[in-house]
């Protein structure tokens, strides 16, 4: 899955900057957030400046106050933090539903955001483009630009962040599997894996000094010499970073439109663009092992009401070819009384995609799945109290038409009432 980086760095203090209206230097000003020395807090965050003099997060303010004298400290307003970052993150929610935030300031991953962009290219174009956008629309949110990175893991989308900082052609890892992330790794210096400074010591001392070097050691090799943590560290510089991304919120729906200009008057162009629609929506949601349960289709008309189609699907599903089918045999039952303007396609209740059993000897080849989404087809055409399945009641009853009952087959699946 491809994974877009975002990180502010010191965002808690860039916004206390700018709320000041402060014009200091950060790089050269000690500035420490969280209180005044006396206070009983610790420091929320901190200039490069004084970082490079000993201050840390976490760190009492006392401690900070004696290790930079001269430091300015400043309160801190975590609650107008954490709602600058959440607004930024609503905006960027609307690129795409998989995003990744932490809103608590006090957390070492405030100002870092990691959005699911598997799928979008023909929503929002390639990648830097996407990139582009992406950083545009937070711009007036979030003060300075952010670091960025694209990546096949989490892992190497940080890494292309730090690496695309100094060298932006380097900011997106090559498409491919965990043997391309690792190749991308290998020449890059050791110290960008996420250890602890006594692991790096122990680095030094074995004279690894590229990410490439220790990802050719044997792995057990490596978990005896420097524990779990070092097999851990060893898998992430192999490409092997099985961290999954969190969403902020659970994905109940994806939503896709195209305006039609001029207007559409024949299902057939229709179906071209509701084919193109579902395919969008459907990489989405292939890239997260999901299908949609329920489809929405909503056509806006020139001069007249729209109209509004849902759709409940047999299973979960992630097919473009059976969305359109079945959302273009309710078109057939009722197409539009006017032009069509714009054309919308939701997909809701994602869940899990239905999966395949396969027989010991033979397949099964989802019978029963393809039998109900034909019984879906023909109870759309023909409505659902046209279908009906028998039911076995008496084998032994003397009168024939007692011995089974006809009862409906498609009720649930037509997706609308029965005519």
């Amino acid at each position: 899955m491809r994974l877009l980086y975002l990180d502010w760095p010191h965002l808690p203090l860039r916004l206390e900057t700018i709320r000041r209206a402060l014009s200091d230097d950060l790089t050269t000003t000690s500035i420490v957030l969280g209180g005044q020395p006396w206070d009983p807090g610790t420091v929320l965050d901190c200039s490069p400046a004084a970082r490079r003099l000993g201050v840390r997060r976490g760190q009492p303010l006392g401690s900070a106050h004696n290790l930079v004298p001269e430091a300015t400290f400043l309160p801190a307003d975590v609650p107008t933090y954490r709602a600058a970052f959440e607004a930024a993150l609503d905006v960027l929610a609307a690129f795409t539903p998989a995003i990744e935030g932490e809103t608590d300031p006090a957390r070492t991953a405030f100002g870092q955001v990691f959005l699911g962009i598997e799928g979008l290219e023909r929503l929002w174009g390639d990648e830097p483009t996407l990139l582009r956008r992406v950083a545009a629309s937070v711009a007036s949110l979030l003060p300075g630009a952010p670091r960025a990175g694209i990546g096949n893991t989490r892992f190497g989308a940080q890494v292309a962040a730090v690496v695309g900082e100094r060298d932006p052609g380097r900011a997106a890892v090559p498409r491919g599997d965990r043997e391309t992330e690792a190749a991308w790794l290998a020449p890059l210096a050791i110290r960008l894996l996420p250890a602890k400074p006594e692991i790096h010591d122990r680095f030094r001392l074995f004279g690894l000094t590229t990410i490439g070097a220790f990802a050719a050691l044997p792995h057990s090799a490596v978990v005896a010499r420097f524990g779990v943590a070092g097999g851990e560290l060893h898998d992430l510089a192999r490409g092997m970073d099985g961290r999954k991304l969190r969403p902020r919120r659970p994905v109940t729906h994806l939503r896709a439109d195209a305006e039609l200009e001029p207007p559409v008057e024949e299902l057939e162009p229709l179906r071209f663009v509701l084919h193109h629609l579902a395919g969008v929506l459907c990489e989405q949601l292939v890239a997260r092992g999901a299908g949609a349960s329920r489809a929405t289709l909503e056509l806006e008309l020139e001069r007249a009401e729209p109209l509004r189609l849902v759709q409940a699907l047999p299973e979960p599903v992630a097919v473009p070819d059976l969305l359109e089918r079945l959302l273009l045999a309710r078109l057939e039952v009722a197409p539009p009384q006017a032009p069509v303007t714009r054309l919308t396609l939701e997909l809701d209740g994602t869940a899990p995609a239905a999966g395949q059993q396969l027989g010991l000897f033979t397949p099964q080849l989802a019978r029963e799945a393809r039998l109900r989404w034909q019984l879906s087809s023909l109870a759309i055409r023909f409505g659902a109290d046209r279908i009906l399945r028998a039911e076995l009641r008496d084998p032994q009853a003397a009168v024939a038409h007692d011995r089974f009952a006809l009862l409906p087959a498609a009720e649930d699946l037509a997706g609308m009432p029965a005519p």
